[in-house]
């Protein structure tokens, strides 16, 4: 499981943009958002640390491993 901390992240909008993000790497990809800490968890088979982190990144966001 990955994991990534996004201060960046506010609302369900970016939430849905994150995930949409990542889930163009990998459709079967597993995300969960938790907003109020401002976490996204992120189970793939198929995309690497590096891919996701760039994923979010090209969404427009910032994301540090957690």
């Amino acid at each position: 499981m990955l994991a990534y901390r996004v201060d960046d992240m506010t609302c369900g909008h970016c939430a849905a943009t994150i995930t949409k993000a990542i889930q163009a790497l990998d459709s079967q990809a597993r995300v969960e958002i938790d907003l109020t800490q401002h976490r996204v968890q992120v189970e793939t088979a198929q995309a690497d640390a590096e891919a996701v982190r760039a994923a979010i990144e090209d969404a427009g966001y910032t994301p540090v491993a957690a």
